[in-house]
């Protein structure tokens, strides 16, 4: 009976010490609220400065400005700008090569052979290649003799292209109809860009040393059709078409036909 209340006792004892070294509920650690990442409001971060969700102050990165877009050619101020620089035009061309000009009366083309006037044809293909001819008049057209063109519509260019001059070719083929070839003054060297296609057999010019480079193989009857009503009388005003270009021919001679592309086909 003794044996019994003792272990009774010793039993309340041993329960009440482990009771006492456990921890009390409201002793629990309390759970971690991780809050979700807040997003960064654009308009409060620096001018210039960006910030990425979760950077620390000393970690933000500079923005660095995109460089400003280069200014923007168009392929005509590209090529005003080539033509500007005639000793810079000095191409050799092949041996033989077209050119199609497109004109207000449609379009003819011109086959060149280097070898009949190796000077001519070399000035000739860096004229057409480089946009030259581009919306020039025909004016000089004097009916059973021949159409004369080459003066640009843009006085800044006359002005670096009139002191241009090229050597002078012999004479190799015949100035017959529908060939072409440059005009010159009575001086030697003195071709530049002005050229002439014979309505023609103008062989008399051979003799003046005027030497074909081409001929016309294509749209002769388009050559044939251009207005020429004002004969000689615009290219005996040379000097003002040089000065003023397209804008002293339009006023003063409007029904001549034009040039309203030419290039290398």
């Amino acid at each position: 009976m003794r044996l019994t209340v003792v272990s009774l006792i010793v039993t309340v004892v041993f329960t009440a010490f482990i009771a006492g070294c456990s921890p009390k509920p409201s002793e629990q650690p309390a759970p971690v609220e991780i809050k979700e990442a807040e997003p960064l409001v654009e308009d409060e971060a620096p001018k210039g400065r960006r910030k990425r969700p979760g950077m620390q102050p000393e970690e933000e990165v500079a923005v660095v400005p995109a460089p400003a877009p280069a200014p923007t050619v168009t392929p005509e101020e590209a090529a005003k700008t080539n033509l500007l620089n005639p000793a810079q035009l000095n191409e050799k061309a092949p041996e033989t090569f077209r050119a199609k000009f497109s004109t207000s009366k449609g379009d003819f083309v011109i086959e060149v052979t280097r070898a009949w006037s190796p000077n001519g044809a070399d000035r000739f293909y860096n004229l057409v290649k480089n946009g030259y001819y581009n919306d020039c008049r025909f004016f000089r057209v004097i009916s059973d003799f021949m159409v004369q063109f080459g003066i640009n519509g843009d006085p800044s260019l006359n002005q670096v292209w009139y002191q241009s001059q090229i050597a002078d070719d012999p004479v190799r083929e015949s100035n017959k109809r529908g060939y072409v070839t440059f005009a010159m003054s009575g001086q030697p060297n003195s071709r530049t860009t002005q050229i002439f296609i014979n309505y023609r057999d103008n062989s008399f010019l051979d003799a003046q040393r005027f030497a074909p480079f081409g001929r016309v193989i294509e749209g002769m009857d388009v050559v044939d059709s251009f207005y020429n009503e004002y004969q000689g009388v615009p290219s005996d005003n040379q000097p003002q078409i040089q000065a003023q270009g397209n804008a002293y021919l339009n006023k003063e001679f409007p029904r001549l036909d034009y040039i309203k592309s030419a290039a290398i086909i």
